[in-house]
């Protein structure tokens, strides 16, 4: 069994679905430390031709909390966010069913951070066609006071895997031999190249899954989804 394993983010970029394709089980992590500067609650899109950041804001709270800890301020106004994706990508070709989807994500009634990722990457995986099971870290029976590599090895043990693909960007973390010896095959995902029309515009990679869809039709996000190498 492939097993997959990452932080929650506010609407990725392609490779995380890619992630998640690429796997029978994908864990996503509710029980680990938010971090200030990451891209959990934030999100790049394209605005008149370059990148604009899109972000969901928190009610005030310590930064040690965990992620499903932190909660949406009251500040977060959907209705805001929507329009300026929607000013942004009105004559997108495919603007007007992949605005149905966002307003169902941005309108969620969920105020909890992790729950209103969750539902928004469950979302994003029906609508592109990814069937595979999403586990939610704190409900797999381990030790969840480990760190790092001793906690995903015990995340795979507990889910009886025999394959473990991660991010590429996590190559110097984790040691193939270590794995090997707990018997589990070690494998790194790393993307293509993609590349796609942005309306007449210099092309801005690795923005947001609303920029992919956005522009392309599903059957060539699908096939956006297999564009990456293992190592």
């Amino acid at each position: 069994m492939k097993l997959g394993i990452m932080q929650p983010y506010f609407l990725p970029y392609i490779g995380y679905f890619q992630l998640i394709n690429a796997v029978d089980k994908y864990v996503i992590y509710d029980n680990i430390e938010y971090t200030k500067k990451g891209w959990i609650n934030r999100n790049r899109i394209l605005m008149n031709g370059q990148d604009f950041l899109i972000s969901l804001p928190l009610k005030k709270d310590s930064d040690h909390k965990m992620v499903c800890e932190r909660e949406l301020s009251s500040e977060y106004h959907p209705k805001k966010m929507l329009d300026q994706i929607k000013s942004s990508y009105s004559k997108a070709p495919y603007f007007k069913e992949v605005i149905l989807l966002l307003e169902s994500i941005l309108f969620s009634t969920e105020t909890n951070l992790f729950n209103f990722i969750y539902h928004s990457v469950k979302a994003i995986s029906d609508f592109t066609g990814i069937n595979t099971e999403i586990v939610v870290s704190s409900t797999v029976n381990i030790d969840h006071q480990l760190k790092s590599e001793d906690k995903v090895l015990a995340i795979c043990k507990a889910l009886s895997a025999d394959s473990y693909y991660n991010a590429i960007g996590g190559k110097e973390l984790y040691s193939k031999e270590r794995f090997r010896d707990a018997g589990i095959d070690l494998k790194f995902i790393s993307s293509d190249a993609i590349q796609y029309q942005q309306f007449k515009n210099d092309f801005v990679p690795w923005l947001s899954i609303i920029d992919v869809l956005m522009f392309n039709a599903k059957e060539e996000v699908k096939r956006m989804l297999k564009k990456y190498t293992l190592q």
